[in-house]
């Protein structure tokens, strides 16, 4: 995948978060994120970032050598930053503790999603980092349009779209005063969706989906994606429906309910992660095949099944790539003829 970046508000003083300027950022700055007004005295210098899109936008950014430790990967970092992300601490592949983070003596700390930072994060609240005078900047698609309170994956109440992320990135980069960079990322990655989707645009017509990203016990209903997420994003992209009618970010659904509504496709996770025994795929390709419920699926016995990497499914740059990779794969099944 090639570069991109996200957008954000800058000034100085307070900002709303969709207007995006090239100007060089002007100390203190001050911009609203996920409800909470943020400022910055000067431009980060130790970044931690919890999640893996947070850390590759800082990376597409040129920031990495500011970068003091990450965490909650599911897979492995973007080849283009592999050496850089190499010399980075991991904290933890998951959640670390609020102490491992306050350790690295962050300056900010940039985070994925709420339910790691937030009203009951897993990591902290805000009002913790706050109190130590550590600024927080949560990703604007965990929150925008989003009601994260019940804890969990939250519920989508809007629609994700990719300008979420576009202003992730504009806004990283006024924090750190590399507006132009951040505007070169937003470019390309804007291209790429054009492309993409003047591309692919009718490859899921008279397709319907669902989308298993895990499941917590193979014996327990599966997280699949409902509709309002990044993969209901690729499916409006591609013309597919999706058999899921729900605003949850990642319902749990019965393979039994999911039968009945018969999707012609199976579009499973793969990843690195191993939080669950079901996020490896070896592990889903086995119970596709075995479960008395799913192996009578049409989906499974006609071998209508793709995989899509993890962080496609989830609100991040790379997005784009599981329309790509889902077009691709739809066309290899046959499906899309």
């Amino acid at each position: 995948m090639r570069t991109g970046f996200l957008g954000l508000s800058i000034t100085a003083g307070l900002l709303s978060a969709g207007s995006a300027f090239a100007a060089a950022t002007s100390y203190p700055l001050t911009l609203q994120n996920c409800g909470q007004a943020v400022t910055f005295q000067k431009a980060p210098q130790r970044a931690v970032a919890l999640g893996q899109n947070s850390a590759e936008i800082l990376y597409m950014l040129g920031l990495g050598e500011r970068v003091v430790g990450t965490a909650v990967w599911v897979g492995p970092v973007l080849k283009p930053y592999e050496a850089i992300n190499a010399k980075v601490p991991r904290l933890a592949d998951n959640d670390p503790s609020f102490e491992r983070v306050i350790a690295t003596r962050p300056d900010l700390v940039a985070v994925q999603y709420q339910w790691h930072v937030g009203p009951k994060g897993t990591v902290g609240t805000v009002a913790q980092f706050q109190d130590l005078r550590v600024p927080v900047y949560t990703s604007p698609a965990d929150c925008i349009g989003k009601d994260n309170s019940g804890g969990g994956d939250g519920v989508r109440v809007e629609a994700f779209t990719m300008d979420l992320v576009y202003q992730e990135i504009r806004d990283l980069a006024a924090i750190f005063d590399v507006q132009d960079r951040g505007e070169a990322v937003v470019a390309e990655l804007k291209a790429r969706e054009a492309a993409a989707r003047a591309k692919v645009a009718a490859a899921g017509k008279g397709i319907s989906a669902v989308f298993w990203f895990s499941s917590a016990k193979l014996a327990t209903d599966p997280f699949v994606a409902g509709r309002n997420g990044a993969p209901g994003y690729i499916m409006q992209a591609l013309g597919i429906r999706n058999v899921i009618d729900s605003d949850e970010e990642w319902p749990t659904i019965g393979w039994e309910t999911i039968a009945r509504a018969n999707p012609t496709l199976i579009v499973a996770a793969s990843m690195d992660r191993r939080r669950f025994p079901a996020d490896d795929i070896a592990v889903k390709r086995d119970f596709l095949k075995t479960d008395p419920v799913t192996s009578l699926m049409p989906a499974v016995r006609e071998g209508h099944v793709v995989e899509l990497d993890a962080q496609t499914m989830n609100p991040t740059v790379r997005t784009i790539d599981g329309i790509e990779a889902l077009a691709d794969g739809i066309a290899k099944s046959g499906l899309g003829r």
